[in-house]
């Protein structure tokens, strides 16, 4: 009889709707295995009931407690199969607990290349592709000379960072040297040009051998950066219509960073051809992670599967079982608390009951960017889906 396979999984109860994971992965024989700071009992039931054994760290920040408790795991059940947490956090985390315990998956060498930004377009260079012009700065002096190539207006942003974060366009020499006074002292940041245009993902997950089993794409109404800066609404969704030019170049990514049996969430912009010109799709940046929010599930909404179980087969057969057609726009819309709305949520539900899926409440966290409450719907078509945007976001 052999024996089951053993998943690590840090921090599990993070996100919230990523406990399904662990849900999939013990109904498909494997024992999960969690570690994070939480106490237990504040673990959710459905997690508690899910997990083969918690082990409960004072400081996930402490390598060595980590390290300690994935041990633990390997002396009582045998050698670990997989360390994942699906979270941008703890990317680096779980590459050095997979190298010290030789463990399938991304290693700490691989980790420069998918976590900075500037070792990344160096890998799309190579590959072929096309990026937007900067580099990372070493000093206010650098930046100006740098600001003087690109020209104003420029994006400025972490080297090593995701979302919107701490990202800044910059339009003037003045705003420049503003930024000088409030920057942090102990990050390093790149300087890029800024394109006009909008961002596009090419999302999904692949198999062992790094065959993509799955794909979608996400939409925005809206930059990120936008939606903070005016603190307004905003709604993004997943089409079903996807360009065959994103899939070819998403592919190409894939490769390039040598994507196995993971989720990944690549951003490319979508600039605007002039007329009569082809539109363009440049990389902008890879994450080898599921992406945020509630995207895994409107996934599911949009394709009718479930994609953890998917994740589930993969890991333990490397087989991918679902028919995917893409038979819905799937759509999130924010809701603030801060803003005055024609119509309340009761009654958005009540007009597209046939399309609504479901109303969630966002932590805190997270409020700024996708509002204190989401809408979720699901549309045959994107004109029914901009009309119900509309109507669930207009103001008085």
């Amino acid at each position: 009889m052999s024996r089951p396979l053993n998943f690590v999984m840090i921090s599990p109860h993070f996100p919230t709707n990523f406990e399904t994971f662990a849900v999939r992965l013990r109904e498909t024989g494997f024992n999960t295995l969690g570690i994070a700071d939480t106490p237990y009992e504040q673990l959710s039931e459905t997690l508690r009931n899910n997990l083969t054994e918690y082990y409960r760290v004072d400081n996930m920040e402490d390598y060595e407690q980590v390290y300690r408790a994935v041990a633990y795991f390997a002396h009582k059940y045998g050698r670990i199969d997989r360390i994942e947490s699906h979270n941008e956090y703890w990317l680096e985390l779980d590459a050095k607990l997979r190298t010290d315990f030789n463990v399938f998956g991304y290693k700490s060498d691989d980790m420069l290349a998918i976590k900075t930004k500037a070792q990344m377009k160096e890998v799309f260079r190579k590959a072929g592709l096309k990026v937007a012009q900067g580099r990372v700065f070493k000093d206010d002096e650098d930046a100006r000379k740098l600001a003087k190539q690109l020209k104003f207006p420029v994006i400025i942003k972490p080297n090593s960072g995701v979302g919107a974060s701490d990202t800044y366009k910059i339009k003037t020499v003045e705003e420049l040297e503003a930024f000088f006074g409030y920057k942090n002292p102990n990050v390093e940041y790149i300087m890029e040009e800024f394109i006009a245009g909008d961002i596009i993902t090419f999302d999904g997950l692949t198999d062992r051998d790094g065959n993509i089993v799955f794909y979608s794409s996400l939409e925005y109404s809206e930059a990120v950066l936008d939606t903070v800066s005016k603190d307004g609404d905003m709604f993004y969704y997943v089409p079903r219509e996807i360009s065959e030019k994103l899939v070819e170049m998403g592919k190409v990514c894939v490769k390039a960073f040598n994507v196995r049996e993971r989720f990944f969430h690549f951003e490319f912009f979508r600039v605007k051809g002039e007329k009569g010109k082809k539109e363009e799709i440049l990389p902008l940046e890879i994450n080898c992670r599921p992406p945020g929010g509630l995207t895994i599930d409107m996934w599911n909404y949009a394709n009718d599967f479930d994609v953890f179980r998917e994740f589930a087969n993969i890991v333990k057969e490397n087989k991918f079982y679902s028919d995917i057609q893409h038979p819905w726009n799937v759509v999130y819309i924010s809701r603030k608390a801060n803003q005055n709305y024609v119509n309340s949520i009761e009654a958005v539900c009540a007009k597209f009951a046939g399309n609504i899926i479901s109303v969630q409440t966002v932590p805190g966290v997270f409020a700024k960017i996708m509002g204190e409450h989401g809408i979720l719907a699901r549309t045959e078509t994107i004109e029914q889906m901009r009309e119900i945007a509309q109507f669930a976001q207009a103001k008085q």
